[in-house]
């Protein structure tokens, strides 16, 4: 029987789309996944159909979406949103996978300009993009949730320092004066804006911030929270609440808590941010921030489009909300 794409895409150990744009021989693909690709086609010796092959995409009409982490959930939002607005437009969305790389945004910047690509949202943290040439300015590239400050690249975003007052606010409402901060990594603009809120929020409710209470973990995966949590409740004087910058940091500080033999939020009040669905699945149930992350993804799309087609676009900040559930 003759071999199909998919048959390629699972000996290779990747998706029939990445088959196909292999295939096509777009540049988005990493030499290692092509190479993958090329000796899955050999091993097997697929051959494209004589009468049928694979569509090409238009470039014009193509956008790229450059996301840091692909497993963080808190991106699938925005890109769901990105791809509504797009089909609107009669866009097709690329998704690729940087890892907060520079190199991998100077990559696109360069294919944009080559016209490869129509044009391209950018989730990458602050410090990527800074490393970005003053011509970006000129070419159909928006900033997504990251940006940089006093850039002249349209960006859409929520406003981090307010929205992280009002979580350890909502603390201090609660009776809660020996409050301490779970950080990710201070290299994307939100880490450093949402602890710029944190002790915005102490100073106007005159608390002091303990030593130890500020734990910077650089990263947001579940046992980065439970390490954090951990060092927090063995300090001489633990805190009574914590506000995590995501909710994989939160879910990880409670599930610390919980094996330390302390009830929630009795013992200890958690707060996180972003409100991916499993924090209101978690038990109990985790008080958040939410952003409007599909909305943010429209809102990014509608903007690149008038990019392209050659408009000025102003910068835009979406309003968070406090989701008051069970932890805090």
């Amino acid at each position: 029987m003759r071999p199909s794409v998919a048959d390629v895409a699972k000996y290779a150990g990747v998706s029939t789309a990445t088959v196909s744009r292999v295939l096509n021989e777009n540049p988005s693909i990493r030499p290692q996944t092509r190479d993958k690709v090329k000796k899955a086609v050999e091993a097997l010796g697929y051959q494209l159909p004589e009468n049928n092959p694979v569509p090409k995409m238009n470039s014009s009409k193509l956008i790229m979406v450059l996301v840091p982490n692909i497993e963080n959930p808190f991106y699938s939002g925005i890109v769901k949103g990105i791809e509504a607005a797009a089909r609107e437009h009669n866009y097709s969305v690329l998704l690729t996978n940087t890892q907060g790389d520079s190199w991998v945004e100077l990559k696109y910047l360069d294919m944009l300009e080559q016209k490869q690509v129509a044009g391209v949202i950018s989730l990458d943290p602050m410090t990527a993009q800074l490393n970005l040439p003053s011509r970006i300015v000129e070419l159909p590239w928006v900033a997504c949730s990251e940006y940089v400050p006093n850039s002249e690249v349209a960006y859409v975003s929520i406003d981090h320092k307010q929205a992280a007052k009002d979580a350890v606010l909502y603390l201090v409402s609660k009776g809660h004066k020996r409050i301490a901060l779970v950080n990710s990594d201070e290299r994307y603009i939100y880490a450093q804006q949402r602890l710029e809120g944190y002790i915005s929020a102490m100073e106007s409710a005159g608390l002091s911030i303990e030593d130890g209470y500020v734990q910077s973990m650089g990263g947001i995966d579940y046992p980065l929270g439970e390490l954090a949590a951990r060092r927090l409740m063995t300090l001489p004087t633990p805190p009574t609440a914590i506000f995590s910058v995501s909710d994989t940091l939160a879910i990880g500080v409670m599930k610390a808590a919980f094996r330390m033999g302390k009830k929630i939020p009795e013992d200890v009040a958690v707060i996180g941010f972003d409100d991916i669905p499993l924090s209101d699945m978690f038990e109990p149930s985790l008080t958040t921030i939410q952003q409007p992350t599909f909305e943010m993804g429209q809102a990014a799309m509608k903007m690149l489009s008038q990019r392209i087609d050659g408009n000025a676009v102003s910068s835009k900040l979406i309003h968070h909300s406090l989701i008051v559930r069970q932890s805090a």
